[in-house]
């Protein structure tokens, strides 16, 4: 199955999902991949009837999600996108879903209730881009110090930071030391 006919199928379910009825621009696009990987993009208002169609349609049955990351384009608008790596193992199939995300509203709504998988994939994008998942049930940052200002993985993100760590310094050791410690290291294993 191409990327082509999962759009036509995406499309024809969230157009009879409930609540769709005369919802303007329900669109689901079929991508050019180089990697020949099946490729969509949907928009965000319309993420979770595209995930819902794509886990619980038994001809498509993507019930592995695999990865959750992003992209930034800055200064391009749409800014980010964020990219949904989900597997049907049953169909022997990988989709890749993208979903083009303003940089001044970078939100989308939570996928965690439909892949337990998100839960962690969704902290860390938001860790580390500053996109926000609605209704994600533990926003907390993964990676980063609580007390962290910023996204690193932002391009407009400042490089040359100068912050000392509040957690911990680092353990400075001479190159002596090092392979005093190396060597020793080497004795206890024998």
């Amino acid at each position: 199955m191409d990327s082509t006919s999962i759009a036509a199928l995406l499309q024809e379910s969230i157009a009879g999902a409930p609540g769709a009825a005369g919802t303007p621009g329900i669109h689901v696009e079929s991508l050019p991949s180089i990697d020949l990987q099946a490729t969509i993009a949907v928009s965000r208002d319309h993420l979770l009837m595209c995930a819902r169609a794509l886990l619980e349609r038994t001809d498509l049955d993507f019930a592995c999600l695999i990865e959750i990351t992003a992209t930034d384009f800055w200064p391009r608008e749409p800014r980010f996108e964020l990219v949904y790596t989900l597997v049907s193992l049953s169909h022997k199939l990988r989709l890749c879903m993208k979903v083009p995300l303003q940089g001044d509203d970078a939100r989308v709504a939570t996928v965690s209730g439909l892949w337990p998988a998100a839960n962690w994939l969704e902290r860390e994008v938001w860790d580390l881009f500053g996109i926000a998942f609605e209704g994600h049930p533990d926003p907390r940052r993964l990676l980063m110090p609580e007390d962290w200002d910023g996204y690193p993985l932002r391009k407009d993100y400042p490089v040359q930071i100068r912050k000392t760590p509040t957690a911990a310094e680092p353990l400075q050791v001479t190159a002596e030391e090092f392979r005093a410690n190396v060597a020793r290291d080497r004795l206890t294993r024998g």
